[in-house]
């Protein structure tokens, strides 16, 4: 965007638990000293050298992706410095309903002291709503990918699945779930089903194991970590996308399925639901019940009409998730940003 300098500062090159293939940079960027530290599972960072990063850039607006230190110090820097800070978050109102009254008060503090505000779905602008956050201080940067790289008119060269489970094969992803829910749905349409595996993890190897008991009901084919070029091809070779997630503030991986043109069966605990996944127009929501899940699958498999259907919807719905409207989402946050400026500062908006 003409008159725009992004520049942005990365806690590590790569989380433990990432596999990501990230093309090369074409903005000013630099990577911290990496101070990485695990709690319950979660990595938290502690780079206290954002700040000479920070000195270095002279931002006009800093715009923070999260509540770790290293968040936290660059908000410091914002306040001391005056500059105004925009919170972005990827949560919603759901996700952070069991949060701590510490973590509670942090965002207090921190909201109470920001000049505009960057979610990424509607639930994470009903959270800063919750903080009294006004709504016309709220923008939207939709979590995004390349749809026209998902929309290809090649036939898939391989064979033609009736299910895709796509990311990390770890437990509180569901991926034995989508197993059972593959050889409930054989059963319901008394026939064989098939499903593809997208992806590695702890519970690969189980999933393969429990798979091999069933090859009677389920032909299961597992491709291990997917390359983010290899994506499009993998999805369309599916009917299905199951996305049994315990827990997802999102879930890119129903922007790509949906992209695909592929129906979404989701659980509630994945922000994409009621979004980007619409009940009965091209998904479902669902809660962990394997019979649920098979009896929705079995009727999409069955009624090529239905299928269709909440092929195009998906279709539809995707087209606003795209690059160019989540960078206007963060322009338009900034400039607001500007105008406001920070607590007790006033800018002209640039």
């Amino acid at each position: 965007m003409p008159g725009i300098t992004l520049q942005v500062i990365f806690c590590a090159r790569r989380e433990p638990n990432r596999k990501w293939d990230l093309p090369p940079f074409e903005f000013d960027h630099c990577f911290l000293r990496e101070r990485i530290s695990t709690v319950k599972g979660r990595y938290i960072h502690n780079n206290p050298d954002v700040m000479l990063a920070l000195r270095r850039f002279a931002p006009d607006v800093i715009v923070n992706d999260g509540l770790n230190p290293t968040q936290l110090y660059a908000f410091a820097y914002a306040w001391l410095k005056g500059i105004p800070h925009v919170p972005l978050t990827d949560g919603t109102y759901q996700s952070e309903l069991r949060l701590s009254r510490v973590h509670k008060l942090v965002r207090r503090i921190v909201y109470a002291r920001s000049a505009a505000f960057l979610s990424a779905s509607m639930g994470g602008q009903q959270l800063f709503e919750s903080y009294g956050v006004p709504a016309d201080r709220c923008f939207k940067s939709y979590l995004c990918v390349d749809n026209d790289a998902y929309q290809g008119t090649m036939e898939p060269s391989g064979p033609k699945h009736d299910f895709i489970f796509a990311g990390r094969m770890v437990p509180e992803k569901g991926p034995m779930f989508a197993l059972e829910v593959a050889r409930a749905a054989a059963l319901r349409l008394g026939r064989r089903t098939s499903i593809l595996f997208a992806g590695s993890g702890s519970e690969e190897e189980p999933v393969k194991e429990a798979a091999a008991r069933m090859t009677d009901l389920v032909d299961a084919h597992f491709h291990g970590f997917a390359m983010q070029r290899e994506l499009p091809e993998l999805y369309r070779s599916a009917r299905i996308f199951l996305f049994p997630t315990h827990a997802d503030v999102w879930g890119v991986v129903a922007n790509e399925a949906c992209a695909a043109g592929l129906p979404v069966i989701v659980t509630p605990h994945a922000g994409v639901a009621g979004e980007l996944v619409v009940d009965g127009e091209n998904g479902h929501v669902c809660t962990l019940e394997v019979d649920l899940w098979a009896k929705h699958a079995a009727a999409l498999l069955s009624q090529p009409g239905k299928w269709e259907s909440f092929s195009r919807r998906s279709l539809a719905l995707v087209r606003k998730y795209t690059f160019d409207n989540a960078a206007q989402g963060v322009i338009d946050a900034c400039r607001c940003a500007l105008a406001t400026g920070a607590p007790g500062k006033y800018r002209e908006a640039a």
